[in-house]
């Protein structure tokens, strides 16, 4: 596959994005653990077809020490043993927030409240940030056709 656009060589782009890694980083210093942003942007990522940010985030977690099998069962977490109840919270406010459009109400007050068992305000606001911009990554690259499969972990940091 062939890029549409060249968004790593665009100065437009590098405005832009350059404003979108800044959020990315401050959601980075939150104190979701970092095994849960993964598996967030990993999610987003599935649900939105994006093989760049699969590509990025999963190998990003297997260096960070994630296994193979949490990674592969990511896409089947209902059914696996392998998360915690707060990850598991985490997952399904990822679905619901990924899939605004698909649900009328978006996301539910069952996963909402879910979600607040396990996190701080400050900590779901920076979930709601997180999956916000994974989803923002997530279209851009997926709009633009970024080919998958060459990324190295630290590239972009």
């Amino acid at each position: 596959m062939e890029a549409r656009l060249n968004v790593f060589g665009n100065p437009f782009a590098a405005t832009f994005l350059k404003h979108i890694n800044s959020a990315g980083t401050a959601v980075g210093k939150s104190s979701v653990p970092a095994a849960t942003q993964e598996l967030v942007k990993i999610r987003a990522s599935q649900i939105n077809g994006c093989g760049f940010c699969l590509d990025m985030h999963t190998k990003e977690a297997a260096e960070a020490g994630e296994t193979t099998l949490r990674l592969n069962m990511i896409a089947a977490w209902r059914e696996a043993t392998v998360f915690t109840e707060a990850e598991r919270a985490a997952l399904e406010l990822t679905e619901q927030g990924t899939r605004i459009a698909d649900a009328a109400g978006g996301v539910t007050d069952e996963a909402w409240a879910d979600a607040a068992k396990h996190y701080d305000e400050d900590q779901l606001l920076a979930l709601v940030a997180l999956i916000s911009v994974i989803n923002t990554y997530n279209r851009l690259n997926v709009m633009t056709r970024q080919p998958a499969g060459d990324y190295q972990p630290g590239q972009f940091g």
